[in-house]
């Protein structure tokens, strides 16, 4: 008797250590789900191109090639800015505009031409102007103004953006102003020190899904700077 009770008295202990063991081993896969997620979302897109001509820890200075944004000027604080304008164009890329191409022959005459899905293209953009916030979606390096659709928002604008050296900071993290104010003193900060001289308006730049996990997330700081100063470059 004495034994019957002693092992049914040891049941819901040991039910109890077996669902701390399977919640356990839950939050171990969800985990995994996520970094690979997070891992998944940063190798399945295409990035701006550009060199890397000096690094200093989190610091580079970079040479970018001439490319394409497609933009839009939204009100609003920095952190909800992005917000906003990335529906509009994420619609955009994913069909809301009208092809330049002409439909192919082999077409029914009476199918209306489809809006086309544009690859997505890290990082997205975001810089202030007059008050306001311009985000912008970079586009894939093989697009021209010749070949990518119309919008069909009169919202969004599609720019030409020329070559440009600019000066960077990288870290992870939450997508907040203060990490961005922080992180923006010190490249002003480091520029400053090497002696180059900042010649546009700070961009911030986010390479990642919204979804993905924060400590997982590539954000940065970009500076424009003069393209002059090669032997700055080189001597320090």
């Amino acid at each position: 008797m004495k034994s019957a009770l002693s092992n049914s008295s040891l049941i819901p202990g040991m039910q109890t250590i077996k669902g701390m063991i399977m919640n356990r081993t839950i939050k171990i896969i969800i985990a995994a789900a996520i970094i690979i997620i997070g891992a998944m979302d940063a190798m399945a897109t295409e990035e701006a191109l550009y060199k890397v001509v000096k690094t200093s820890g989190s610091f580079e200075i970079r040479d970018y090639a001439s490319n394409l944004l497609a933009e839009t000027i939204v009100d609003g604080d920095l952190e909800g800015a992005g917000s906003k304008a990335f529906r509009t164009l994420f619609r955009y890329i994913s069909g809301n505009n009208r092809p330049r191409s002409t439909v192919a022959v082999t077409s029914p005459a009476s199918k209306e031409a489809q809006g086309e899905k544009i690859s997505m293209t890290a990082p997205v953009l975001q810089h202030g102007v007059q008050e306001r916030w311009v985000v912008s979606f970079t586009m894939p390096a093989t697009s021209t103004l010749q070949t990518l659709p119309d919008p069909d928002d009169p919202k969004i604008t599609l720019r030409q953006v020329p070559a440009r050296r600019m000066a960077s900071v990288r870290y992870s993290g939450l997508w907040s102003e203060k990490s961005y104010l922080q992180h923006k003193r010190e490249l002003e900060s480091w520029v400053h020190k090497m002696g180059f001289t900042i010649s546009g308006a700070p961009v911030w730049a986010r390479y990642n899904a919204p979804f993905t996990p924060w400590f997982l997330r590539r954000n940065e700081i970009l500076l424009p700077i003069a393209a002059g100063d090669d032997t700055k470059v080189q001597s320090k």
